[in-house]
């Protein structure tokens, strides 16, 4: 049987990384749990002693279909390229033309600058004649690509 997971990222600012994550996969922000008026109200009751600041800290997808997602405060920065990235396929797929999927891959990636994230490279080929995708930066630097 498949087990259920979260994808977890470690972050300096958990509620603007929740809601760029939440905007970019079309997914809603987590409410907190029955009985907590705020995420900070229920990490305070589970003990956690640091101040919490008050917002949002996970996403999920309203269908129930892919991970939640939770942003884990750290006090380090990133320093480094990530060794597991989210690969986001924003069209149909090979079965339309690769210039259509072009067009959208490109339209998604403005939107999401728009949002915070930056465009870092697109990956034309890549030794594939109809393969299109971007590379970018969510607003904290983790990387993610489009196709």
């Amino acid at each position: 049987m498949a087990r259920k997971f979260q994808v977890t990222f470690d972050c300096a600012d958990p509620d603007r990384l929740a809601r760029f994550w939440a905007d970019a996969l079309h997914y809603r922000l987590e409410e907190p749990p029955d009985g907590f008026a705020t995420w900070a109200a229920y990490w305070a009751d589970r003990g956690l002693q640091e101040e919490i600041p008050d917002g949002y800290d996970s996403v999920v997808d309203p269908d129930g279909a892919g991970p939640g997602i939770w942003f884990q405060r750290v006090p380090e920065g990133k320093v480094v390229k990530n060794r597991v990235h989210l690969d986001i396929q924003v069209t149909e797929g090979r079965a339309v033309p690769v210039e259509v999927r072009r067009r959208q891959v490109d339209t998604e990636a403005e939107r999401l600058v728009g949002l915070g994230a930056t465009l870092v490279r697109a990956v034309p080929g890549g030794g594939i004649p109809d393969y299109y995708a971007v590379t970018m930066l969510d607003p904290e630097g983790n990387e993610f690509c489009l196709s």
